[in-house]
Order: structure tokens, then C-alpha cells, then sequence
């Protein structure tokens, strides 16, 4: 895993707050971030596809039984294993279908964490994207989370969505395109507000009192 140095984070955050205000207060409320860190391997994407569009508490529950199932979270595993088993855990057939998918290409070479480790992000990008399974929020979110990628940016992130339209005090969401276009003047640091915005939200979550 590759985490941000404490004196990186820190010049990011202070500069994405004198470029907006609803960053500003993040920051201002929660400090510096920390940093959402995964290893860069077949099981944090695997992970990543397993909780894409479903409840945490939900996702939770499948990936215990997957890996109570498999022990070890491994493509190899996930290849050789009965897949009507790893569909009884919650998997729905299309996420089992990307896990397999992912699986063949680690384990046939043509997804090299070692290489990805190595590569400008853009291109790390591209790479994983050219993966059947592996969408944009799910090679975004690798590229931050497991490269530790400061500007890599899950657009249309419905927690950061979120975490947004409550710091700026609005009624409504903005769309995901228009999210995308607020977080182009966070460059070079999108990955930074992300982080900014997840640790927020948390933080209002707790502080919330539950109806």
C-alpha cells in the first residue's frame, strides 16, 4: 500500500482550502484526513467491486461469507472455486462475473499490480479500465486508495455527493457531471478532497442524532 506523507497531506489540504470554501470548513473541522488504505491486490479489487451500489452494512455481510468461503482471497481461488457457492454467499451473478474476469487477467498477466505500482496514473488508469469488470469508480478508487494516487477521484461517489451538498447547504445533490467539473479546480489534489469530504461526512454522521 502506498500512503501520503503527513507533510503531503497537509500542503493539500491547506491548499484546496483557499480554493473552496465547502473544503475549507472540512478541513477546518476534521484536520487531515486519514488516508483510506488498501494493498494493491486481487483482494482490494475484488472488495472494491463487491461494495459498488450496495449498502456498506450489506456489502459487510457478503464479503464475510466470500471469504469464510474461500479463506483466502486470491484469483486463483476464485477461479477454481464453485461458482454456485460464491453466488449462495450474496454475490449477484453480474459482480461474479466481473471477480472472474479480473481474476483471468491477474492471473494470465495482463493486470500486474507490481507494474501498476510503477505507472503515471493516467496510464495505471488505462490500464485498468481496459479490464472487463474493473469500471471508472472502481479503478478510481483502487488508484487512490491502493497507490495512494493524490488526484485520483471516484466521480459520482454517492457519499461524496453527498458530503458536498451538505457542506455547501444545498437541497439537491449536484448531478455527477457537474460534481466532476467542481472538482476539476481541486487538481492536483482530488484524491486529497475525497478524503477531506469521506472523513467529514463521517464525522456529521456521528454528531448526527438518529431519527
Amino acid at each position: 500500500m502506498t500512503v501520503p506523507m503527513r507533510a503531503e497531506l497537509t500542503q493539500a489540504c491547506e491548499t484546496l482550502a483557499t480554493r473552496d470554501s465547502a473544503l475549507a470548513r472540512a478541513f477546518a473541522e476534521v484536520g487531515l484526513p486519514v488516508w483510506r488504505t488498501t494493498t494493491a491486490s486481487y483482494d482490494a479489487l475484488a472488495r472494491i467491486v463487491v461494495y459498488q451500489l450496495i449498502s456498506t452494512k450489506a456489502a459487510d455481510a457478503i464479503w464475510g461469507r466470500v471469504a469464510e468461503t474461500l479463506s483466502e482471497i486470491t484469483a486463483q481461488a476464485v477461479l477454481e472455486h464453485d461458482p454456485d457457492r460464491l453466488l449462495a454467499c450474496g454475490l449477484s451473478r453480474p459482480k461474479l462475473q466481473h471477480l472472474q474476469a479480473i481474476a483471468t487477467a491477474v492471473q494470465t498477466g495482463q493486470l500486474d499490480f507490481a507494474v501498476l505500482r510503477a505507472m503515471p496514473i493516467a496510464a495505471a488508469r488505462e490500464q485498468l479500465l481496459a479490464v472487463r469488470g474493473i469500471g471508472p469508480w472502481t479503478a478510481d478508487t483502487f488508484l487512490m486508495n491502493a497507490l495512494g494516487h493524490l488526484d485520483a477521484f471516484p466521480h459520482g461517489d454517492v457519499g461524496l455527493l453527498e458530503a458536498h451538498r451538505l457542506l455547501i447547504g444545498a437541497d439537491e445533490r449536484l448531478t455527477a457531471s457537474a460534481f466532476s467539473k467542481t472538482a476539476e479546480q481541486w487538481r492536483p489534489y482530488r484524491g486529497v478532497a475525497a478524503h477531506l469530504l469521506y472523513s467529514w461526512l463521517h464525522l456529521y454522521r456521528e454528531q448526527t442524532p438518529k431519527m
